[in-house]
C-alpha cells in the first residue's frame, strides 16, 4: 500500500464488468498513511493530492455515481498541519453529516438541500484529523436499505462488477475507496453500514464502540443508539491509526483509550465462530466457505476456535425490524424539525413509507421490543465473558444484483429479502459492541465476501489486532492488482 504504480491503469469496461482508476499520480496505490508520509517528506503537495482525486473523480464516478455533491476548494481543517495526522490526505463525508458550505440531502428527494452553514457535532471531530473534504458521497434515503440505490436517481454501483451494489448505507463512500478516488472515506453504521458496503466492496469497516466518538444530535434521542461513526478504507493500519488520531479531539472517559495498534498481538485468543443467523435462513455456500476458511486460519495461527449457536434469540429480528421501522416513523414526524424545513414526507420512497407503516400498526409493541432489545444486548455482550471475540459473516449472501433491493419493490418482499440478506450485523448496533468487516475471499461471482469479527465494548484493540494478523496471512486482492 506504500508505492506507486509505474504506469497508468485506469480501466473502465462494461456496464458488467470492474472499474477503477489507480494510475501513476500522486495518489498512486498509497493507503493514507503512505500519502501522509509523502505530504510530510514534501515529496507531494495537498493540492496536487486534491486535483488527482479530482481528476480520478471525473474518470470512474460517471461510471459508478458514488458522489452526491462535489467542493471546488479544499476545506480548512480544525488543526494545523503539526497537529493533524492525516493534514491534506483527500476524502469524502457521507451525506448525511452536516459540512459547512456544503448541502445535505439525506439521499432523499424529500429534502430540497442547502449549503450547511457550519459543521455538525462529529463533523468537526472528523476533521480534526486534518482530512480535506472534496465532497458528499452517495446513501440510500436515510440510510434506511442495504444497497445505494435511491430512487429518485441513478444507483450507485460496485467498482468491482457494476452490475451489482455497492452496499449500503455508506455505499458512495466504499465505492469511492475501492475505486481508488480517495484511499478512505466517512461511514456510519447504524444495523451495519460501514460493515455491510465494506463486505460488498472488499474494504475494511470498523463500527466502533458505542459513544467512541461524538454523537450527532438525532442518535443521542434514540431510545437505543444504534448509530456509530468511522471509516472504510483498504488497510487495517489506516482504520486503526484514524480512529487514534481523532481521539485527540475527543475521547469518551467511560471507555479505554483505544492505543494506536500497530500490528497482531503475540496472546491467543479464544473465538467462537456462527454461520447461521438469527432469522433462520440459510447462509449461501460462498459466505459460509469465507468464513471456514478464516476460521482455520486463525485455528492455524494458534487461536482456540470453537464452533457456537448465534448468541441471542430467534425474536431479536422482529423486534429489531419494528426498531427500524420506529426509525422511519421518527423520521417522517419529525424530519422538518430535525432536519431540513424543506422536508416532504410524501416524496419518501416506498422502503421508508412501508417501514413506517409497519411501525405504525405495531406502536402498541414499543415498550416490549425495546425490552427485548435490550435484554438480547445482554444476551450478546454475556458471552464475550466466555469468548475474546465473535466471528461471522457480514452478510448471509453474496453481494447482490442492483435491482433486487430496490425501494421500489413491494414492500412486504422488500422486507424479506433484506432480512434474509443483513441479518449478521445488527446485534452488534444494538449492544452497542465494536465489530469489523474484513474481505476474506471471492464469490463465484468474482466479487468480494467479508467476514465479521465482533468484541465486547471498548474492546476495539482485539479486533485491530486480528486485523492486522488476518491481512498478513490472507491478504486480500485490491483493484489495482
Amino acid at each position: 500500500m506504500s508505492t506507486r504504480t509505474k504506469k497508468p491503469v485506469s480501466n473502465i469496461t462494461s456496464a458488467s464488468g470492474s472499474v477503477h482508476c489507480f494510475q501513476d499520480d500522486a495518489l498512486g496505490k498509497f493507503d493514507a498513511i503512505g500519502l501522509s508520509k509523502e505530504l510530510n517528506n514534501g515529496v507531494i503537495s495537498i493540492e496536487e493530492l486534491a486535483k488527482a482525486a479530482r481528476k480520478r473523480a471525473l474518470l470512474v464516478d460517471p461510471a459508478i455515481n458514488a458522489i452526491t455533491f462535489n467542493r471546488t476548494t479544499h476545506s480548512q481543517p480544525n488543526k494545523n498541519k503539526n497537529a493533524a495526522f492525516f493534514y491534506g490526505v483527500p476524502t469524502f463525508v457521507k451525506d448525511n453529516i452536516a459540512i459547512k458550505s456544503l448541502p445535505t440531502s439525506f439521499g432523499s428527494a424529500a429534502i430540497k438541500p442547502k449549503n450547511e452553514t457550519r459543521h455538525s457535532y462529529y463533523a468537526k471531530q472528523f476533521l480534526s484529523s486534518g482530512v480535506n473534504v472534496l465532497g458528499k458521497s452517495s446513501l440510500p434515503e436515510f440510510g434506511f436499505n442495504a444497497t445505494t440505490e435511491p430512487a429518485h436517481k441513478e444507483a450507485t454501483r460496485n467498482p468491482w462488477n457494476l452490475a451489482y451494489s455497492s452496499g449500503a448505507s455508506s455505499g458512495g463512500s466504499a465505492a469511492l475507496v475501492a475505486a481508488g478516488v480517495v484511499p478512505f472515506a466517512h461511514g456510519n453504521d447504524g444495523g451495519g453500514s460501514i460493515r455491510i458496503p465494506a463486505a460488498c466492496c472488499g474494504l475494511v469497516g470498523l463500527k466502533p464502540s458505542r459513544d467512541r466518538h461524538i454523537n450527532e444530535l438525532a442518535a443521542r434521542g434514540l431510545p437505543i443508539n444504534i448509530v456509530s461513526e468511522g471509516i472504510l478504507s483498504r488497510s487495517v493500519r489506516d482504520t486503526a491509526c484514524f480512529h487514534f488520531e481523532i481521539q485527540k479531539y475527543y475521547q469518551n472517559p467511560n471507555l479505554p483509550v483505544l492505543p494506536l495498534v500497530t500490528s497482531p498481538n503475540k496472546k491467543r485468543l479464544k473465538i467462537g465462530v456462527f454461520t447461521d443467523s438469527v432469522t433462520g435462513f440459510s447462509t449461501d455456500s460462498d459466505t459460509r466457505s469465507a468464513v471456514l476458511k478464516t476460521s482455520q486460519a486463525l485455528e492455524d495461527a494458534g487461536h482456540h476456535v470453537e464452533e457456537m449457536r448465534f448468541p441471542v434469540k430467534a425474536q431479536f429480528a422482529e423486534d429489531f425490524s419494528l426498531y427500524w421501522g420506529m426509525l422511519s416513523f421518527l423520521v417522517k414526524q419529525s424530519a422538518k424539525l430535525t432536519f431540513s424545513a424543506s422536508f416532504t414526507p410524501n416524496a419518501m420512497d416506498n422502503l421508508s413509507h412501508g417501514l413506517a407503516k409497519h411501525y405504525r400498526k405495531n406502536l402498541y409493541k414499543t415498550p416490549i421490543f425495546l425490552y427485548r432489545l435490550k435484554q438480547a444486548a445482554q444476551q450478546f455482550t454475556s458471552q464475550f465473558e466466555t469468548y475474546d471475540a465473535y466471528l461471522s459473516p457480514v452478510l448471509a449472501q453474496t453481494t447482490r444484483p442492483l435491482g433486487e433491493l430496490h425501494p421500489s419493490t413491494e414492500f412486504d418482499e422488500l422486507l424479506e429479502r433484506l432480512m434474509r440478506y443483513a441479518s449478521f450485523t445488527p446485534m452488534a448496533n444494538v449492544a452497542g459492541s465494536p465489530a469489523i468487516s474484513l474481505p476474506a475471499g471471492s464469490s463465484s461471482q468474482g466479487l468480494p465476501v467479508g467476514i465479521q469479527l465482533a468484541s465486547a465494548l471498548g474492546q476495539e484493540q482485539t479486533l485491530l489486532e486480528l486485523a492486522y494478523e488476518l491481512e498478513e496471512i490472507q491478504p486480500w486482492p485490491h483493484l489495482f492488482d
